[in-house]
């Protein structure tokens, strides 16, 4: 354990300055767990939910696998939206992706790298269902597109889960949305207008679909 005391350092570092600028700071977080947000994003290293968004622990229920992937047979995910819904009551459920994800890079290349590859066919059918548009746009552009559809897709599934279904039967109040991260300049983009209700699902979807493809083509 000792190469990795350095981490260990770091924790108390940073532990005792927040003691420091907030002395109940810990008392108040050990009480309850009450995030408004839920933040589906990518494994990628660079982008961390709490500090790109400028939240503190506390603030925002997390799940990230690579590619920001919500399948439908993933119990992990479905289980993280139905906690953070059922029990922990979010308000809004965030599907972040980045640009140059490798996950999606991977896909468009066709490169094979192992185990994960069974993962990223959930990217592949997202490529697939919208090869068409893709053949349409440049190349240079491609992978940022493919990235933004991914997202899109992805929160569709989060809007076409059970859980979510349920939520809006019975009125709660929940929006989806579908972000995307540039790591060449730390900003993140809405690409859509947030879904709040079964009626929404299908609109918002061609909208942010449509928009994507505009993008690409200007």
């Amino acid at each position: 354990m000792s190469d990795l005391n350095h981490l260990l350092d770091q924790n108390r570092s940073w532990a005792s300055q927040v003691i420091t600028d907030d002395p109940d700071f810990f008392k108040r977080l050990n009480l309850i767990q009450s995030p408004e947000y839920l933040w589906i994003g990518c494994s990628d290293s660079r982008v961390p939910a709490n500090q790109i968004t400028g939240m503190q622990p506390g603030e925002v229920f997390v799940h990230r696998n690579v590619a920001n992937v919500v399948a439908h047979g993933d119990l992990n995910c479905l289980s993280t939206i139905q906690f953070a819904v059922d029990m922990l009551k979010v308000k809004h459920i965030i599907v972040c992706g980045h640009y140059g994800c490798g996950g999606v890079q991977v896909t468009l290349s066709g490169q094979r790298i192992g185990l994960v590859d069974n993962w990223l066919r959930h990217v592949g059918d997202v490529m697939d269902k919208h090869q068409a548009a893709l053949d349409g746009v440049p190349e240079h552009v491609k992978l940022d597109v493919l990235c933004e559809l991914n997202v899109i897709e992805q929160a569709l599934n989060v809007c076409q889960s059970t859980v979510m279904t349920d939520a809006w039967r019975r009125g709660q109040q929940v929006k989806v949305h579908a972000w995307i991260y540039a790591l060449q300049d730390g900003r993140l983009r809405a690409l859509n207008a947030g879904i709040g209700a079964l009626d929404d699902v299908g609109p918002d979807y061609r909208s942010a679909v449509d928009a994507c493809l505009v993008r690409a083509r200007d």
